[in-house]
């Protein structure tokens, strides 16, 4: 499902395409994650395109560990449009350095995992 510049989702089809549920994303509404949404007359809520691309983005925030209240941080800054650019830049360079040093270790446990299941096999003999 593409969302173009015109047209609205529902909370559900957003749970859909994003995979961050609809529980998530009034969580996320109420601690200022998300931006407040648009509401239908009824009051269901209506996400743009834009506010689509700022789950996708926190959901990779989230998945590569990224504690909660620096994603807190960055949506504030976010919020500030390009007088928080600066800072968005800083943190997401300091984010990708911790992910890619992690991504390293993990790399490296295999190695060791398998060293050690050598030396464990050595004293079964």
């Amino acid at each position: 499902m593409l969302v173009d510049h015109e047209q609205t989702l529902t909370i559900q089809q957003v749970s859909q395409l994003t995979g961050l549920t609809a529980h998530t994303q009034r969580y996320y509404e109420r601690i200022a994650l998300l931006t407040p949404v648009g509401r239908a007359a009824n009051g269901h809520r209506h996400y743009r395109k834009q506010d689509v691309e700022r789950i996708t983005l926190l959901n990779y925030l989230r998945s590569t560990g990224m504690p909660l209240e620096q994603m807190k941080t960055y949506a504030a800054l976010l919020d500030q449009g390009n007088a928080g650019v600066p800072q968005r830049v800083t943190l997401l360079h300091a984010h990708r350095n911790k992910v890619i040093r992690q991504i390293e270790e993990m790399c490296r446990s295999p190695a060791v995992i398998e060293y050690k299941l050598s030396v464990l096999a050595e004293q079964t003999k």
